[in-house]
């Protein structure tokens, strides 16, 4: 319950970005860390609360919108300690599950894991009429990592670590919560889907649905995402996931240090379908996942080209991380 004392006043953001699609104006990055790290704590009326999302939902996320509440998110939580390997950790982010392509978002994972990749993939656990990620690495065995020294654990080990939403970023998963109320996404929706929860440099794999979004994130790393923080691979979501489809590659951008590049062309539709699990629940799939791993059914080509290009700029960005540090 927010008090007199600790409110914070947003009637004047309000008034500039409720103005409906064509009327609403934007508000600069400062303004927006300011608001939305006082809706992470809460300070914010709900009737406040619910005029902001629908204004934003309504008026869309310019870039510095977007770079000030990424500002303030990654500053409400607690971020991840670098782990102790060869290449920068990979962060996976997955909030859309599958609804009829198999979801192999746990095999990019495991593949580049088996590699000596960390790989951070965070999201939800379930969503009704979907099969999460979260479903199907519970089915192979990997169990969620509850806090940050259960996440470094499983990077010890080599293993994919899974932190739900809820336990990396729990003032984030509270406003996604506030889907189930208002009926609709918020920002927050974005915005997990392009955090970066480490302390050093990771490689971010970052996916859109709508050609807005395509060009908002683009824009976004290409002008304002802080360099420091690493690495960005930007795509259309295979249902929503940040994995390749695997029945044809889709363009993949890679945005180092506010430069694009083209990593992987759009791939025309071919004739013949590969090898992949009969049906999309969780139970198939991870036994098909198994199979893939043991090398018994074949890794699908984009997929296989995905996790090269992952690995080749995760140990770049390890290398400039240690080749500037020896500097120092």
């Amino acid at each position: 319950m927010t008090t007199a004392s600790d409110s914070f006043p947003a009637a004047r953001f309000i008034k500039e970005i409720g103005r409906g699609k064509k009327g609403a104006r934007s508000m600069s990055r400062e303004d927006s860390c300011q608001l939305y790290a006082a809706m992470l704590e809460r300070r914010v009326s709900d009737l406040e609360m619910g005029g902001i999302m629908l204004a934003m939902r309504i008026k869309g996320e310019s870039v510095d919108e977007i770079a000030g509440f990424l500002d303030a998110a990654e500053a409400s939580f607690e971020r991840l300690p670098m782990p102790a390997a060869d290449a920068a950790p990979v962060v996976i982010p997955s909030y859309n599950g599958s609804r009829n392509m198999p979801n192999l978002t746990p095999l990019l994972a495991m593949l580049l894991a088996r590699q000596g990749v960390p790989v951070l993939i965070h999201g939800v656990t379930t969503d009704p009429g979907r099969v999460t990620t979260a479903e199907i690495l519970d089915r192979l065995g990997i169990g969620f990592a509850q806090s940050l020294q259960e996440a470094e654990a499983g990077f010890a080990a080599g293993r994919p670590v899974f932190m739900s939403i809820e336990a990396l970023a729990p003032r984030m998963a509270g406003l996604l919560a506030l889907r189930r109320i208002l009926g609709v996404r918020n920002s927050t929706h974005t915005l997990v889907k392009i955090i970066q929860p480490f302390a050093g440099p990771a490689l971010r794999l970052t996916s859109y649905t709508h050609p807005e979004y395509l060009e908002m994130l683009s824009a976004y790393f290409s002008t304002a995402a802080p360099v420091e923080r690493g690495d960005a691979f930007l795509m259309r979501g295979t249902e929503g996931e940040t994995v390749a489809n695997p029945k044809r590659a889709q363009q993949i951008e890679w945005f180092h240090e506010h430069e694009r590049t083209v990593l992987v062309q759009k791939q025309e539709p071919v004739d013949e379908m590969p090898p992949l699990p009969h049906s999309s629940d969780a139970d198939t799939t991870a036994n098909w996942i198994e199979q893939a791993l043991k090398g018994e059914q074949p890794v699908p080509a984009p997929i296989a080209a995905q996790v090269e290009h992952c690995l080749h700029i995760a140990r770049h960005l390890y290398a400039r991380q240690v080749f500037h540090g020896s500097e120092r």
